[in-house]
């Protein structure tokens, strides 16, 4: 995780993570840890989990911003370019495992693409 300490903050995020099999929102993160840091804390170590390859994040409804963990990527390039899906009434998001084709843009060069998906879930549903 290139130069990050593994402080006392940084272990609860990344136990966090551990734990999660969905994406977890900054607000959601900020609400649950406020005893344990300030916001500021926060954000300083998810933006360097991502650079580090270890999150990657994307924006959900609202503009919230959003992390899950990334799967095979480094500090020197994301893999995760992938769909997610956030459910409108439970407001759970989740990556989804499916190619996705971004289009070639001529005389452009694409570095981010990011596609919601927006629906209800499977608990939500039934």
């Amino acid at each position: 995780m290139g130069i990050l300490r593994k402080t006392k903050s940084v272990k609860i995020l990344l136990d966090e993570f551990e734990k999660q099999s969905t994406a977890i929102s900054a607000i959601t993160l900020i609400e649950r840890f406020h005893l344990n840091m300030n916001k500021t804390t926060i954000y300083r170590i998810l933006d360097k989990l991502e650079d580090d390859g270890f999150l990657h994040s994307f924006l959900g409804k609202n503009g919230h911003k959003w992390y899950a963990q990334c799967s095979g990527c480094s500090s020197a390039e994301h893999h995760d370019i992938h769909p997610h899906f956030q459910c409108s009434d439970c407001g759970k998001v989740e990556c989804l495992s499916t190619d996705v084709l971004i289009p070639t843009i001529p005389n452009c060069k694409v570095d981010v693409s990011q596609i919601l998906i927006q629906g209800t879930c499977e608990e939500c549903f039934s």
